[in-house]
């Protein structure tokens, strides 16, 4: 199969698969937690409770009292990793009109100078963030193949991304290609690995800030 030939499956099937796929296990997965259902409490809620489910929400988001000194690279590498591939992600042009091509939704992108430092940013912090892992003894211990699966797949979009973007290394249409298949790998793997944390991070927030505030209790 030549470049061009994989790279037009990428475009067409391999997307249109991998969509479906993600689309199908994102469902089953919300359906499987919803269904779990939730043992009706009984007792009183409390009236003034200093917790509630959006204030977990903002208070899980922010890192806890002294683990920013403890902890600086995991914090602040995870910081900017997010922003820079939210960022490289929604604020793309091409990501746009692909979007839109799609859905017909779209929004003003941001200057390409600014998505490519983004971009730069995010991956940095995810080799430093791995650099961390591997030498710290207790996240290495803690550490599984999933998590290194996660990192795998969230790092190859914004590294062939960059290498097709700047024309780098190899040729433009086999690092389309590949950048879209990483897309898509990642797209197939997000409903069934620990990258479903993108999906239920915030539910998973909501709904234990909302329990302990019911009992009166700050989360």
């Amino acid at each position: 199969m030549s470049n061009l030939e994989l790279l037009t499956w990428a475009r067409g099937p391999g997307l249109s698969i991998a969509l479906a796929v993600c689309a199908f296990g994102i469902l089953l997965r919300l359906f499987e937690i919803f269904s779990l259902g939730r043992k009706a409490d009984l007792s009183k809620a409390r009236e003034h409770s200093p917790g509630s489910g959006w204030r977990t929400i903002v208070s899980r988001s922010l890192p806890p009292p002294g683990l920013m000194k403890r902890a600086p690279v995991t914090y602040i590498g995870g910081y900017v990793f997010h922003l820079g591939f939210a960022i490289t992600l929604f604020f793309f042009v091409p990501h746009i009109e692909l979007v839109r091509g799609l859905t017909g939704l779209s929004w003003p992108g941001l200057p390409t100078q600014v998505v490519d430092i983004a971009a730069v940013a995010a991956i940095l912090a995810l080799i430093a963030v791995l650099a961390s892992r591997l030498s710290n003894p207790v996240k290495r211990l803690l550490s599984g193949v999933q998590d290194y699966l996660a990192w795998l797949l969230t790092f190859l979009p914004l590294l062939t991304g960059y290498l097709a973007f700047h024309h780098l290394l190899i040729d433009y249409t086999l690092a389309l290609a590949l950048h879209i298949l990483s897309v898509e790998l990642l797209l197939v793997a997000l409903p069934f690995t620990k990258l479903f944390h993108t999906v239920s991070v915030f539910i998973s927030r909501w709904y234990n800030g909302d329990i302990f505030g019911r009992k009166g209790v700050a989360s």
